[in-house]
């Protein structure tokens, strides 16, 4: 990790909230306490920024220099809100195609993921801002450069954000090895989110309730399951040929 990753030292983090700079998270020490502490949670619920509690020695790992129990792990990107986003997909005449990534956490699947997104034309990313990866140098590198490029949403809520989707007439696929639907036998042809969960644990209940349709991809092997970066692929050039044919009917 490059010291340009991160900030440390209380008074540091406060500043660099106040002149607006982009925070992926902020790592405190589990005991910290007293009133510049208290300035800094303050700032942080103020810009609802992410905060998690940790043993020092995870702070120790980081830097070695004094770091006073805080370290702010700076973005690599500029989040974008979902709530004005999707609007001015719509106002723009596109025909939106959105991917949720909910609870991806090893960054070179996410920037794999972010780089096919990019190529295929997604219109945005979504990711929780609890439980999921940072967009941090690393995940550009391993996205080589499309996260530049396509806009990233970091919601409170994922379930909350699925839904939205769906109020806005999104049509919500949740990607699953578990589905009984083959994912070519669906309609992309609509404004549509693709959903993609954790490979250890799949996409939460509360999400999957939000869903309109669950899809698979045949496997034929003994592992039966893909890497979610590679399934991902597969399913977003599905929707780019779906799309691409109904273009070349409609000439």
């Amino acid at each position: 990790m490059q010291p340009s990753d991160y900030i440390f030292g209380i008074r540091a983090i406060i500043e660099a909230i106040e002149a607006g700079k982009e925070i992926d998270k902020i790592f405190v020490k589990k005991e910290l306490s007293g009133e510049l502490a208290t300035e800094l949670f303050d700032r942080i619920r103020a810009h609802g920024i992410v905060c998690q509690r940790v043993p020092v020695e995870r702070l120790n790992r980081i830097t070695r220099k004094n770091h006073q129990g805080a370290i702010a792990m700076m973005s690599a990107i500029t989040y974008h809100d979902m709530d004005n986003l999707v609007p001015s997909l719509f106002e723009s005449g596109v025909l939106p195609f959105v991917v949720v990534l909910d609870g991806i956490t090893d960054v070179r699947n996410f920037g794999a993921i972010a780089r096919t997104c990019e190529c295929a034309g997604v219109d945005a990313i979504i990711i929780p801002s609890h439980g999921s990866v940072s967009v941090g140098a690393d995940a550009v590198k391993t996205s080589a450069g499309a996260l530049h490029h396509i806009p990233v949403c970091r919601v409170s809520n994922t379930r909350a954000a699925v839904k939205t989707l769906k109020a806005c007439g999104f049509k919500i696929a949740a990607v699953s090895e578990k589905a009984d639907i083959n994912y070519t036998t669906v309609d992309y042809t609509v404004p549509t989110a693709l959903v993609l969960g954790a490979e250890d644990t799949g996409i939460s209940q509360e999400v999957l309730r939000q869903c309109d349709t669950f899809v698979s991809i045949p496997m034929f092997g003994n592992i039966g399951s893909l890497n979610v970066s590679v399934a991902a692929g597969v399913l977003m050039y599905e929707v780019v040929r779906q799309r691409l044919q109904a273009d070349m009917e409609v000439i």
